[in-house]
Order: structure tokens, then sequence, then C-alpha cells
């Protein structure tokens, strides 16, 4: 699968500019790798469904980024990154970015393997929503992790009460993207220009693997479902990178305490649960 060593080698360039001129690679105040990382998972998807990309092929489904649902039930509001979606009636033939034109705008730094997998696929094109069939919340955990894991736990889990309030069969997947570096230059403890005549920035140490764990943990403690009529996620992926955010390369960790190939919680296996999922609940599409 593309997908991890896509958001790896994407994040490696430094994209993101400060106030200050300087460039990071990652900035808590920027969605880029919320992005990416919802292009890259969806780039996976249709590479091992082949009724979505069938369904993409005919015209029956598009897409729609940070598309606001409204549960019904408790009149909350949300954005989600992705969905993918039935057009809806108010599209009237209009016709949107394409998902290759969304992957242009966020420089997706692509092999030469991947390049000609793209090629492959159908088009996907950004139109009005419709129903939805399948939304994706992207989140990171990059530095503070024990104090964050509580607020990245809310943000999770009001994220598939919100998409199953609004609609109930939709697929609503999760996506934790986690740094195991055990050091993290972060752009809010360095307002500041930096560079070489300037004095060195203040790195943040982290406590590992005990941090990753730890997000690992409140990440499993999610409700998940396997049918619709349940509260919970449908899928969860965690990746686990390594990025200290000082213009290294940025790099997949598959070792321990990353989960396994096979983990419930893998990119892998996340992946393959939402293909069958789609094509089950979707068959008659």
């Amino acid at each position: 699968m593309n997908g991890p060593d896509l958001i790896a080698r994407t994040m490696s360039v430094p994209s993101i500019q400060d106030e200050h001129g300087n460039l990071w690679q990652y900035h808590s105040r920027s969605d880029r790798h919320s992005k990416v990382a919802c292009w890259a998972t969806m780039f996976d998807l249709l590479q091992h469904s082949a009724l979505l990309r069938r369904h993409v092929a005919e015209g029956k489904v598009a897409f729609g980024v940070n598309h606001e649902f409204a549960d019904f039930r408790t009149r909350r509001k949300k954005k989600l990154d992705l969905v993918i979606h039935r057009p809806g009636s108010a599209a009237d033939g209009r016709i949107g970015r394409t998902f290759t034109d969304l992957g242009t705008s966020l420089t997706l730094e692509f092999d030469a393997a991947e390049r000609a997998a793209l090629a492959d696929l159908p088009e996907l094109r950004e139109a009005p929503v419709g129903t939805v069939l399948m939304a994706l919340e992207a989140k990171a955990c990059m530095t503070k992790h024990v104090g964050s894991g509580p607020r990245l736990y809310d943000e999770l889990n009001s994220s598939h009460l919100t998409v199953h309030g609004a609609a109930d069969q939709a697929i609503a997947v999760a996506f934790v993207m986690v740094n195991a570096s055990s050091t993290f230059i972060s752009p809010d403890s360095n307002r500041r220009p930096l560079g070489p005549s300037q004095p060195p920035p203040k790195i943040t140490p982290l406590r590992q693997p005990h941090a990753t764990e730890f997000i690992l943990g409140k990440v499993s403690e999610l409700p998940t479902r396997t049918r619709p009529g349940h509260e919970g996620y449908d899928a969860i992926g965690i990746v686990v990178i390594d990025c200290p955010n000082d213009g290294t390369t940025v790099s997949v960790v598959t070792a321990p305490p990353a989960p396994a190939v096979n983990d419930l919680f893998s990119y892998e296996s996340m992946i393959r649960r939402v293909a069958n999922q789609y094509d089950f609940l979707n068959s008659n599409l």
C-alpha cells in the first residue's frame, strides 16, 4: 500500500510557511497534513476496491472536502476532512476539480510506481454533496502526547457520532498519525525567524516510546462498530512516523510500538476493512 510512504515522503519537504518566513514540515495550525493523509488513504482505497473504481468511472460517486455534517439527533455540526458521496441534485452537471487536481495542489511527492497507478485510475471528481457513503477524519499527534491525548480522543469520538447522527449508513473512518521521534521542533515554541545566522531553535524532548504508546492506547479506546445501527467507527488506521520537524527526512515506523500489519488498527487493516465494507454496503448502487 502506498499511503504511509507517500505521506512521509511528502512531509519530508518543508512546505508550510509561517508568519516569520520559516518553512515547516508540520505545523499545528495548518491542515495540510490532514489533507495529504486523506488523499493518500483514498488513493489506496481506489486501488483496493474494484466496486469503488467502477462507481467512479460511471460517475455515481464524487468527493467532497471539509464537508459539514449536521447530527439530526443532537443538532451538532462538524466538518469532516473528506467524504465520498452520491452527487447531490444541486450539482446540475457542474464539474469540480479532480482528485488528481487536489493531489497537485498538495504538491504530493510521488514515485514512478505511484504516478503510474494514479494514471490507471478513473478520474474521481468533486461535486456538491448528496448522500454520504464514506467520511474520513484525519488527526495527528506530533508532540506533548500525554497532554494532547484526551483532546484527540474527544475530537475523534465526536466525529463518528456526528457522521452517524447525520447518515447512519455512511462508513466512518479515522486516520491517526503519531510521531515517534524522540525530539520535536515546535513552531509554537519557535515564533521567530530561524536560520544559520539566528540562535538555534528550541528543541522539545519527547519521552519515547511511552508517548507513542499512550496515544495508541487512547485511540484503541474509541468505540467501533461492525454494522450500521450502532455507534462507533467502522475502521481506524494508525500510522507511526519519525518526524523531528527539523527538515530531515520523515520516515514510517513499522517496529513496535507501531501496529503490526495484521493489527486491527494498522493502516493496512483499515484499507482492507473499508474496501470490504464499501463493496458490501454499496453493491446495489
